[in-house]
């Protein structure tokens, strides 16, 4: 194959993750090709130079909106992009086909369009992989796997001095994804006085506002909060924890992806689609996706045990 692999993804942080066992296996498939990836750049930087992409190029450029006209003329210098790939994946949703026509005015020859929609009970990084079937690769393995760089751990290093560390993220994409942040403070306070050199990471970002400052309202509570961390950053703290609490969310899924234990409570959502594959992922689900009747003791009683006690 000439010219290298380009893979376009959009999405979240947890979508991207769940699409780097299919990004491996090109990368496996192809170990001689050069793989770009196409996405939100912050998001995408997981990858960057980070065994998965050679380049990283942000989807977020104004003159990529032509791509989703009919009647645009097109980018000279995106058309000469594009067209310089011997293979395009794109996972963008394109359900009337404009953007892949778009594509192919633009010279690209061999174009997969990947975007499925989504089946019930079907882990989605085996989802994510299908349509490399098509040419001919296969997963068998659906754990997401994120490799922090040297420098990402150095950076993440004033962080990580201490005893035991356990992250906690409170938040989601979706507040009914997201369990009451006053049974939160009950097992943090609870953790603290239970295990000597205990130090509890309250991870989060911008869209994490609203439910870290719930958990941060009272005086003393025994956190330190790690806030707005670059994602390559964050995924060597989360690699030196112990243990991390969290949701159906991206963070959950780049502490799985890093190797990290984790108890993650699901309501609403499907573990069997939405869950880390990785091994150390333990899920708690609320009865009948009601969060209400998820109680303090058993999500206690999981970490204690993810915690040797």
């Amino acid at each position: 194959m000439s010219g290298g692999i380009l893979v376009i993804r959009g999405g979240a942080v947890g979508d991207f993750i769940l699409t780097l066992p299919a990004i491996g296996l090109l990368r496996a498939a192809f170990p001689g090709q050069r793989l770009e990836i196409l996405g939100y750049r912050q998001i995408a930087a997981l990858a960057d130079g980070r065994h998965y992409a050679d380049a990283v190029r942000s989807i977020e450029y104004a003159p990529m909106a032509r791509f989703f006209s009919r009647t645009a003329d097109l980018d000279e210098g995106l058309v000469e992009y594009f067209a310089g790939f011997g293979q395009v994946v794109s996972y963008l949703s394109d359900p009337q086909g404009i953007f892949e026509g778009n594509l192919r005015r633009a010279g690209v020859k061999a174009l997969l369009p990947a975007y499925r929609p989504w089946v019930p009970g079907t882990h989605a990084a085996r989802q994510l992989a299908m349509p490399l079937e098509q040419m001919a690769l296969f997963l068998e393995d659906p754990a997401a796997r994120v490799f922090p760089s040297a420098q990402d751990r150095e950076r993440a290093r004033d962080f990580l001095e201490g005893g035991v560390r356990v992250a906690l993220h409170v938040g989601s994409g979706s507040v009914r994804k997201n369990w009451m942040p006053a049974r939160w403070r009950e097992v943090a306070k609870t953790l603290a006085d239970r295990v000597p050199g205990l130090e509890l990471l309250l991870v989060g970002g911008e869209a994490d506002r609203e439910p870290m400052a719930e958990m941060t309202r009272e005086p003393g509570m025994p956190f330190r909060v790690v806030e707005n961390l670059p994602l390559p950053e964050l995924a060597a703290v989360l690699e030196g924890c112990s243990l991390f609490l969290g949701h159906d969310s991206g963070p959950s899924h780049l502490a799985a992806a890093v190797g990290t234990r984790c108890v993650l409570l699901f309501g609403p959502t499907d573990p069997q689609v939405w869950a880390p594959a990785n091994p150390g992922v333990r899920v708690l689900e609320a009865p009948n996706g009601d969060f209400a009747r998820l109680s303090v003791d058993k999500v206690l009683g999981a970490a204690l045990e993810a915690l040797g006690g």
